[in-house]
C-alpha cells in the first residue's frame, strides 16, 4: 500500500539587509522547492532592509504571530541565517515555532526540524547550548560595563528620586492620608511613598501606628464574626 503525503501549508521567508538588495533569488529558490515536494505556499514573508541581528522585524513578527494561530505547517528559509544571525532569538523562535508543532526547514543547507529527521535533535541541542553560551557572555559584559560604571563613579540603575520623605511620614501619619493620595501629591509612585514611609520608621526604631477610626481584621476576630 502506497502512502501518500500530506501537502504541508508552507509559509516561506526572505530576508535581505539592505534596501537596495532583493530576495528574488530566495523567494525564487523556495517556491521552486515547495513545489516540487508538492507542498502549497500559504503566505510568503518578506523583510527588506533588516538587519538578521534584529530580534524583531515587521514581516518575522507577522509570521510569528500567524504561526501562534496555526495558519501553516511549515516554514522554509533559504539559509539559516535570513531567519536571524543572533543563536539566541534563533534558539528561542525555533524553540517557539516547535512548541506550535510547526515544521522549519533550510532548503539550502538540508536543515529541518521534522520528527522524523534524525539530525533534529542534534540542531535544537546544539542551537540550544550555543544559545546558552551567547547568554552567559551577554551577562558577564553587562556586569563587567556595570562594574567599570561603578569604579568610575557613575550612577548605575534607577535615577534616584528626590522628594520629601519626612513629607511623606507626615501626610501619612499626622493627615492619615491613603498611600495613594500621598503619592499623588507628592508625584511619586505609590511602593516608592510606602518604601520611604517604611525605611524612616526603621531609622528611628519605631513601627507605623493604628489610627482608632481604622478598623482592624485578625484571625480571631474574622472566626468570631463568622461563628455568630
Amino acid at each position: 500500500m502506497v502512502m501518500k503525503t500530506v501537502p504541508l501549508a508552507t509559509a516561506i521567508y526572505a530576508r535581505c539587509s539592505t534596501s537596495d538588495q532583493t530576495c528574488d533569488s530566495q523567494l525564487k529558490e523556495l517556491r521552486e522547492y515547495v513545489a516540487r515536494r508538492g507542498w502549497s505556499i500559504a503566505a510568503e514573508y518578506i523583510d527588506s532592509g533588516f538587519s538578521g541581528t534584529k530580534a524583531s522585524r515587521p514581516a518575522l513578527d507577522s509570521l510569528m504571530k500567524a504561526a501562534a494561530l496555526k495558519k501553516f505547517d511549515c516554514v522554509a528559509v533559504f539559509k539559516l541565517d535570513r531567519f536571524g544571525r543572533s543563536v539566541l532569538h534563533l534558539s528561542q523562535q525555533l524553540a517557539t515555532l516547535e512548541n506550535y508543532g510547526i515544521r522549519f526547514v533550510a532548503i539550502s543547507q538540508g536543515l529541518d526540524t521534522d520528527a522524523s529527521n534524525p539530525t533534529s535533535r542534534l540542531l535544537t541541542g546544539i542551537l540550544s547550548c550555543v544559545a546558552e553560551f551567547e547568554r552567559e557572555l551577554l551577562r558577564e559584559r553587562t556586569l563587567s560595563g556595570i562594574r567599570a560604571a561603578q569604579a568610575a563613579g557613575k550612577h548605575v540603575g534607577r535615577p534616584k528620586r528626590i522628594f520629601r520623605r519626612d513629607e511623606v511620614v507626615r501626610l501619612r501619619d499626622e493627615e492619615g492620608l491613603s498611600w495613594r493620595a500621598i503619592a499623588t501629591k507628592l508625584n511619586i509612585p505609590t511602593m516608592t511613598a510606602v518604601a520611604a514611609h517604611r525605611d524612616f520608621h526603621a531609622e528611628a526604631g519605631c513601627t507605623e501606628t493604628v489610627p482608632a477610626k481604622m478598623p482592624v481584621f485578625s484571625s480571631s476576630s474574622l472566626a468570631l464574626s463568622t461563628s455568630v
